[in-house]
This record gives structure tokens, C-alpha cells and sequence, in this order.
């Protein structure tokens, strides 16, 4: 979580004194950026674009993991999470920005067959995770692999997945992405089930450095699912994990049962018992907390 606006010029320049490593690569993010916004018409196809530069440089690089023991420890880090939480292998999961399956790989694994679907904007990457269904031994258990231009989930039938996943997708979204998704998730998740996502935060100003990462208050999201009639809880247990962004769960008003897990769930439960089911529910957690490693892709 960081409390600095990062795309100011003043913390820019103390980054650059203290990481002098880091400018270079700034610097060409800087010219792409302003390349890519002349020549793409949305957020989608700018970050497609994104994408496709990454790729080329290689596919794990270009899911945010600087090494190939980086790609396997945040892969895992995901999934021990959500079967901590309750994952069981008959659910069937949704990864919205599944990448390369950095994590998909061990959720296509563990689920029943068919069960995994993962889908992203970038045509690229699905390529990359073809690959990692190949070089992984995954072909039996008959992943779903989708490319999508948007976050309607058009696609797919209503009250489908027991959980959604999306991990580092909304810390690269503006608000009305977020939005178009909020306003559709909720179609496809079964009445019990939820869907977990991460983002950065920030308690202070909120605020994008280019087109690329964005950072929000945790009261944003909240208050922007709530209007769409989902229930959003602060994971706090994720905070103690070794990512550099917060995690957000989304159920829906009224659900039978809640994963199994520590804290945030059973206060949860509790409030929706008592009548105030659908409220939106903020535990942000507090300021001392936050965490000071810097973000792999920011200057």
C-alpha cells in the first residue's frame, strides 16, 4: 500500500536518486506510452497493446514477475490463498487476466476437469498459456482459455462459478473498467459463491502513473460495488502475505455460506445475519501497516 503519489513529479525524481538503475527503463515506458496513446482508440486496446510490447520480452516478465522463482512463488501464493479460503476441486473457477497461468496452472491441476476458465484481453499471452498447459501436462483436464475485448462476461451463463480470481488486473484498470465489471459479475457467480481481486492502494491521493498502473482508496471499491448490489469485505488476512497489493472479496447480498477462513469472513456473516446483508462492509487496514516495497514496473 503506498500513501505517495506516485505519478507526482517530486516523487518521481526522489525515486530516480535513490534507483538510478530504474530511470532507463522509466524512460521507455514513457515513450511507449505516449506512442500507444496516439494509435489506440480505449484503455482495452492501449493495454493490449501494452501487452503485446511485453510479451515479446518474454511472458513471465510480462505478468509482473521479474524471474522464473518470482513466477512460481507468486503462482503459489495465490492458490494456497483461495484453497485456504475454501476452494474445493468440484468449484468452478473463473481467472479474469489469467496471463500465462502463472497461478492457472496449479488451479487447472487441482480443479475437476473442465473446471477452470480463464480468460484475458490479450491474445499474446493466451498463447503464452497454451504453452504452460503444454509444458505443464495439462491437456486432459480441458482448461478454458478465452480471449475477451471487454469485462461483460457476454460469453458465459449465468450463476456459473463457485469462485472468480483476479489477481494484478484492477491495479491496471481505470474506475469505469472496474465498474463494467461490478456490473456484471454478479450474473455469473452462483448465489454462495465469491470473487476475490487485488489492487494497489492507496490512503492517500488516488492517482495512475501513465496508462498503465492505477492506485485506489479501498473505500473507492467498496462503495462503488456496493452501488452495483455486491458486498465487498477487506481481506486483511492477504495483508500479511508477501504481495505488494491489497485484496478486496466480493459476495453477493444474502449468500448461504462463505469460504472457510479466518477473521473477515465470520464478521461477515455475523453483519448479515443481523439484517445487513447487501451493506458494503470497509476494514481498511491501518495507515502504520502499510507495506514499503516498491512496486517491480514503477519509476
Amino acid at each position: 500500500m503506498h500513501d505517495n503519489n506516485r505519478a507526482s513529479i517530486v516523487h518521481q525524481l526522489g525515486y530516480a536518486i535513490r534507483h538510478p538503475g530504474r530511470i532507463s527503463p522509466h524512460l521507455r515506458r514513457l515513450t511507449r506510452n505516449a506512442w500507444l496513446r496516439l494509435r489506440t482508440r480505449d484503455h482495452v486496446d492501449y493495454y493490449r497493446a501494452v501487452m503485446r510490447s511485453d510479451v515479446a520480452r518474454g511472458s513471465e516478465a510480462a505478468v509482473g514477475s521479474r524471474s522464473h522463482a518470482r513466477w512460481l512463488a507468486m503462482g503459489r501464493l495465490q492458490f494456497d490463498y483461495l484453497v485456504r479460503h475454501g476452494l474445493k476441486p468440484d468449484h468452478r473457477l473463473l481467472e479474469i487476466g489469467c496471463g500465462n497461468l502463472r497461478a492457472g496452472r496449479l488451479f487447472i491441476d487441482y480443479l475437476d476437469t473442465g473446471n477452470y476458465y480463464g480468460v484475458d484481453i490479450s491474445p499474446d499471452i493466451l498463447i503464452a498459456a497454451q504453452d504452460t498447459v503444454s509444458d505443464h501436462d495439462l491437456r486432459d483436464k480441458l482448461p478454458h482459455l478465452m480471449p475477451v475485448g471487454d469485462l461483460r462476461f457476454a460469453a458465459l451463463p449465468d450463476e456459473t462459478f463457485d469462485v472468480i480470481h483476479a489477481h494484478s488486473v484492477f491495479s491496471h484498470s481505470p474506475l469505469h473498467v472496474i465498474e463494467e465489471c461490478f456490473r456484471h459479475v454478479g450474473r455469473i457467480m452462483k448465489p454462495d459463491g465469491w470473487f476475490d481481486f487485488t489492487f494497489d492502494r492507496t490512503e492517500g491521493q488516488e492517482h495512475q502513473v501513465l496508462r498503465e498502473d492505477f492506485y485506489y482508496r479501498t473505500a473507492t471499491l467498496t462503495a462503488l460495488a456496493g452501488r452495483h448490489g455486491l458486498h465487498a469485505t477487506f481481506m486483511d488476512d492477504w495483508e500479511r502475505l508477501p504481495s505488494k497489493q491489497s485484496k478486496i472479496r466480493i459476495t453477493l447480498p444474502g449468500a448461504g455460506r462463505l469460504a472457510d477462513g479466518p477473521g473477515p469472513e465470520r464478521q461477515e456473516r455475523r453483519h448479515r445475519e443481523a439484517g445487513q446483508a447487501g451493506q458494503v462492509e470497509h476494514r481498511d487496514a491501518p495507515a502504520e501497516r502499510h507495506r514499503a516495497a516498491i512496486h517491480d514496473r514503477d519509476l
